[in-house]
């Protein structure tokens, strides 16, 4: 086994890998860039160097500067977690030139798996169940026209490169194909420096469901069972669960079967994901992820095996440590992914400082996965996932009620999170149920996605006690500085005027002896550590998560968020108001393209600005017909949220200058 181990990656990946390093009694070195100089996974290792800049380009996807940094600190291995370089053959092989065991499959079964016309095309070979599509290299717009006029629409248009959804449009027409194959083709260029694309049969309900599968050098192979995978958003994945269910024994065998001779077909060594779209007719090949997934701790959970562990033994020249017959399922396991972003505004990332972040507990039922905590930044450089939470059960049930809970005991304040939306999913029939496909979140979103309307009495009294048990005490013994509002011979009465966006919410606020009288309610509050307030309504006593952040009060009571805004009553209530004359950035991030320049005509709707951050493409669009008058942003340039990036002259109308 190794002695030392570099993680080239960060945040919970990186914990979690140097959680097992440590257990194994291997020492781990981990890297950063200027942006996670104070980041936990920089605490979890023994040794940690800086590696460049915030941006990932300059720093965690830096190979020549990685290996160099591995070198110097006498790594002997370099596992690379999930995302950035783990599924990069070229730097599997600058690993293996400077003498470094690289903890991965080969490069060669990376590069068979990293196309995915390629990776259609062997598993057709290996007679692994396929969509009817194209996969091949003819590229011509007309030759793909026909193509799909064949299969038969609906359709959709992948990138041959792609990942994440970028590069993917359905197409239900034959009409709408150029328009959408030209998109496809822009996103998959931009994102991926490939404008490849293949074409398939589209799936009008379709589960997600992928198998674990590992590999030794010894040409052994085995599958760890199925993760079901069909709670998405916008294709990415948000719960997944093993085992899947309603699936049969039969069903089971099947698609671990075809699973394990899709990881042969390429010479896998590791562990690796194949992935399969399946219905009522069957289950077909997807794709083949040639690393550990985000998810695997479900498959941890179900089956008992540490997969990391597995990944370092076979990477050191062990052979997997057991055989197929003696890999069995026990209970069920739900994971749900935790993110910095705004489901209600299309699920834009979240970025900002995490005034309180709270998981719960970790006990045998409850896991924890997350390289953030309190006080940490959210940056736009990166992913937007704070946190996996995975609960496991005897049954499906029993592990559906424990992520329930564990939900409810979670808070992020700071920044926008997806917790209600997660809880919503837990909370749904249909998901209880089991068996949900891939559009039930869209298909959904009037429920899942409803905005929290109008906060209850409860909620806006609580928020009240919140302010008063957080402003500064007074010092001293005059009674003079008190914050109690005691005056002599009058009750004065205080209204906060709480927002949240374009509504208003006034409290009255009187104080009576020790307790506070609330809009007629009689309110007491105890502050308790980890953001908790035990607080007493007329009598009734209950425990919540709240804190204050400057002016925005969140709170998390029975597994909702409420975000309530105090003004601040010395800024400046004439604030100009966006007329439509301008575009400005919904986020931070980094400006891509820019598709206008001055003197332009733009019409409604047309793209301008490409912007991207944590992963998230941004295409902002003209909000009018005008002329554009100033462009205040370049390809390349870090923007701030609210910067202005375009400004625009409305176009005059016929005859409106005429005499």
């Amino acid at each position: 086994m190794f002695r030392t181990l570099l993680i080239a990656n960060r945040g919970e990946i990186a914990c979690r890998v140097a959680r097992t390093a440590r257990r194994l009694g291997i020492e781990t070195i981990a890297v950063y860039s200027e942006a996670d100089a104070r980041a936990l996974h920089v605490q979890a290792a023994d040794r940690a160097y800086p590696i460049g800049p915030a941006s990932a380009r300059e720093s965690y996807l830096n190979i020549p500067r990685i290996i160099e940094t591995a070198c110097a600190a006498g790594a002997e291995a370099i596992h690379p977690g999930y995302g950035f370089l783990s599924e990069n053959p070229d730097f599997a092989e600058a690993c293996a030139a400077a003498g470094i065991v690289f903890v991965g499959p080969p490069p060669s079964a990376m590069r068979a798996m990293g196309s995915k016309s390629a990776a259609k095309a062997l598993m057709e070979k290996s007679a692994v169940p396929l969509l009817p599509g194209y996969h091949g290299d003819r590229q011509e717009p007309g030759f793909l026209a026909d193509q799909a006029a064949r299969i038969g629409f609906p359709v959709v248009i992948k990138a041959v490169s792609g990942g994440g959804g970028r590069g993917m449009r359905v197409v239900t027409s034959a009409g709408d194909f150029a328009s959408a194959l030209a998109s496809a083709r822009q996103e998959a260029a931009s994102a991926f420096g490939d404008d490849r694309v293949l074409i398939e049969r589209y799936l009008q309900r379709p589960r997600h469901i992928e198998v674990q599968v590992f590999a030794d050098t010894l040409a052994n192979a085995v599958h760890l069972f199925e993760r079901d995978c069909s709670a998405q958003r916008r294709h990415q994945k948000v719960i997944e669960e093993a085992p899947a269910p309603g699936l049969s024994a039969a069903q089971r065998e099947q698609m671990g079967s075809a699973a394990v001779a899709a990881a042969r077909a390429v010479g896998y060594v590791g562990a690796g994901t194949v992935e399969f779209v399946a219905d009522a007719d069957g289950f077909f090949f997807l794709e083949m992820n040639t690393r550990l997934q985000v998810e695997h701790p479900v498959t941890e959970m179900v089956t008992g095996f540490d997969l990391v562990e597995w990944q370092l033994r076979v990477a050191a020249g062990e052979p997997l440590p057991v055989t197929q017959s003696a890999i069995t399922l026990s209970g069920h396991a739900i994971e749900a992914r935790i993110y910095a972003e705004d489901p209600a505004r299309d699920f834009a990332p979240s970025v900002g400082r995490l005034a309180l972040f709270r998981t719960p507990t970790e006990t045998d039922g409850v896991r924890v996965d997350t390289g953030f905590a309190t006080g940490d930044t959210v940056s736009i450089h990166y992913d937007a996932m704070l946190a996996k939470l995975i609960c496991h059960g005897p049954t499906r049930d029993a592990a559906l009620r424990r992520m329930r809970q564990a939900l409810a005991d979670c808070a992020v304040a700071g920044v926008a999170s997806n917790l209600d939306l997660l809880g919503r999913i837990a909370a749904h029939p249909d998901f209880a149920a089991g068996g949900i496909d891939t559009g039930f979140i869209a298909r959904e979103g009037t429920t899942l996605l409803a905005a929290q309307g109008t906060p209850p009495s409860e909620v806006l009294a609580i928020a009240a006690l919140v302010v008063l048990t957080a402003e500064t005490p007074a010092r001293g013994n005059d009674p003079w500085d008190e914050r109690d509002l005691w005056w002599l011979n009058i009750t004065p009465a205080r209204v906060l005027d709480f927002t949240d966006g374009a509504a208003s919410y006034p409290v009255s606020v009187t104080r009576d002896g020790n307790d506070w009288c609330i809009d007629g309610m009689r309110g007491i509050a105890e502050r308790l550590d980890g953001g908790r307030l035990r607080v007493s309504l007329d009598g009734v006593w209950r425990t919540v998560v709240a804190i204050q952040d400057h002016h925005v009060v969140t709170l998390r009571d029975n597994g909702l968020t409420w975000r309530l805004t105090l003004p601040d009553p010395l800024a400046a209530a004439d604030d100009e108001e966006d007329a439509g004359d301008r575009l400005v950035a919904p986020i931070p991030g980094q400006v891509t393209q820019v598709a206008v320049a001055v003197g332009d005509r733009v019409t409604r709707g047309q793209i301008l600005v490409v912007l991207e951050a944590m992963k998230t493409v941004f295409r902002l669009s003209a909000p009018a017909d005008s002329v554009v008058v100033s462009v205040s942003c370049a390809a390349g340039e870090m923007v701030q949220e609210g910067q202005m990036l375009v400004g625009f002259e409305e176009v005059a109308s016929e005859g409106q200058n005429g005499a």
